[in-house]
């Protein structure tokens, strides 16, 4: 299942070289590039840095904290919080393509010093007890089926009374997900919860609630106005477009449908260790 789920984000393996390609195409100077210029690439997930800097915001962190991405994809949200606050972040994702061109790109914004990416399984992290003063996961636990073991991770490796922030997309009550989705071209690698199991989830692998913000109606939003840009352009965002292939715009206008029937529901989760 690792290997399949895999397989669906990392079909181009020079990720780098690619989205290299891709700025110099739009007149960026890959010497000069910062955070902002990668963010419409590098924020993989919906509501891009928005949404990873209103999780942040809940974070309790300062220059002096370490922080675990669980998923860290292109390593958008990591490099966004080690800009924003000053902190040192580690990533992890099973995708070791991700984290070849998640380390590239951090060496092009100047911030190689204060990220590092590690190829690994949310569910068997690969340090020791209370490593972390943090941790974050963004749009992961979709692919998981084994969400206990993921969370009770997360709670091993987090200090007392650290931050535990995950934002992820949700069953919805609106019936089942129409495919193929960003995360999934069919339901064989996708395993949502519902809002009530990821409460349960969460509180089983040891944590306290203390926040849950629904997204859902920005999120549609959000859709809304990325196929309508497709609709006027002809084509999807890079970003999209170089993960996902060809048949992304039928993922967009999928996930139109599926958010705004509530198919689907995007929800964070602030959770304390």
């Amino acid at each position: 299942m690792a290997d399949r789920v895999a397989s669906h984000y990392s079909e181009n393996l020079e990720l780098a070289d690619v989205i290299a390609q891709n700025l110099g195409s739009a007149g960026r100077d890959l010497s000069k590039l910062t955070t902002a210029d990668l963010a419409t690439v590098d924020e993989f997930h919906i509501r891009g840095r928005k949404a990873t800097l209103e999780l942040a915001a809940q974070m309790n962190l300062n220059a002096d904290s370490h922080v675990l991405d669980i998923g860290s994809g292109l390593g958008g949200p990591a490099r966004t919080l080690a800009e924003t606050y000053g902190c040192q972040v580690t990533g992890i994702d099973l995708t070791e393509a991700f984290c070849n061109a998640a380390a590239a790109m951090s060496d092009w914004v100047g911030l190689g010093k204060r990220v590092s990416f590690k190829q690994a399984d949310a569910t068997n992290l690969p340090f020791d007890n209370k490593t972390f003063d943090a941790a974050m996961t963004i749009h992961v636990a979709m692919n998981i089926a084994a969400k206990d073991k993921m969370y009770m991770e997360a709670r091993r490796v987090v200090k007392p009374s650290g931050i535990f922030a995950v934002y992820d997309v949700l069953q919805g009550e609106g019936g089942k997900v129409l495919y193929p989705v960003p995360w999934a071209r069919d339901p064989s690698i996708s395993h949502l919860a519902t809002p009530d199991e990821m409460k349960s989830l969460l509180v089983g692998a040891g944590f306290k609630l203390r926040d849950v913000q629904d997204s859902t109606e920005e999120s549609q939003s959000f859709f809304e106005r990325m196929t309508a840009q497709m609709a006027k352009t002809g084509s999807p965002p890079v970003a999209w477009r170089i993960f996902l292939g060809d048949d992304f715009p039928t993922m967009a206008r999928n996930q139109v449908r599926n958010v705004t029937e509530r198919r689907i529901r995007t929800i964070s989760f602030i959770c304390v260790a």
